[in-house]
């Protein structure tokens, strides 16, 4: 029985993660950057799956705990784009979901598309302070980008097209088979959860407590992305 866990191709590297957990703004902003690095643009996709931490947990995401990674890891990738929310509370996200149904959606585009969609949203809501849970503002974000047929996008949210993909990551995700956002799948079976990286709780957990880094180790990237582009050649 195929594991739907992992990429269909070699070219492509499977990535679970929501877009309001700061480790995966962390963890997809190093993907792109070792992509870059080493000259695997063009070459290796990144397939961005739904890790949404709002069904999983049956709650919204704390904005305090989100709050308080932001202070740890934007010392840690400062360069990922980061700010405090600043506007009032009634505007901050309560839900990823439509956003993580876009960048669904835009996957019928090209991995293109799709992978440029998730990076901007990412960064309209850790570094701009923008509601990614309304309609308008993803497909504002989508025009940005570029990269993305906004009407062809439009389409597709109000008609549902890719709503059942998330649920399908979100079920292939359950009962521990993707661990954490993010958690990255090779089509070998390779895996790495939060890559590189360890960490505990100090007073409390998320939503009371702060996060401290144990270990960061950013070179399991160039690692991660190296056994993919070995994959090619196999």
């Amino acid at each position: 029985m195929t594991d739907p866990r992992l990429p269909a191709t070699p070219d492509t590297i499977a990535v679970y993660a929501d877009l309001n957990c700061a480790f995966a703004h962390v963890g997809v902003y190093r993907l792109h950057q070792t992509r870059r690095r080493l000259g695997l643009e063009g070459k290796i996709w990144f397939d961005l799956r739904c890790f949404p931490l709002e069904l999983f947990n049956k709650r919204v995401n704390y904005r305090p705990g989100v709050d308080s990674e932001n202070a740890v890891l934007s010392a840690v990738e400062p360069d990922a784009g980061w700010r405090l929310w600043q506007g009032p509370d009634w505007t901050y996200p309560v839900t990823t979901l439509p956003a993580l149904e876009a960048v669904q959606a835009a996957k019928s585009q090209s991995w293109h598309a799709s992978e440029q969609l998730d990076r901007a949203l990412r960064l309209a809501f850790w570094a701009q302070g923008r509601c990614i849970s309304l309609r308008h503002v993803i497909l504002e974000v989508a025009e940005e980008t570029g990269a993305v047929d906004v009407d062809r996008l439009a389409a597709a949210l109000d008609t549902g097209f890719a709503r059942s993909m998330v649920m399908e990551q979100f079920h292939s995700a359950e009962n521990g088979r993707v661990t954490c956002s993010p958690h990255l799948f090779l089509a070998d079976g390779s895996n790495l959860a939060n890559p590189g990286m360890a960490l505990h709780w100090v007073n409390g957990g998320f939503g009371t407590g702060a996060p401290v880094i144990d270990k960061d180790d950013p070179a399991v990237y160039e690692e991660f992305l190296g056994r993919a582009a070995a994959l090619l050649k196999s």
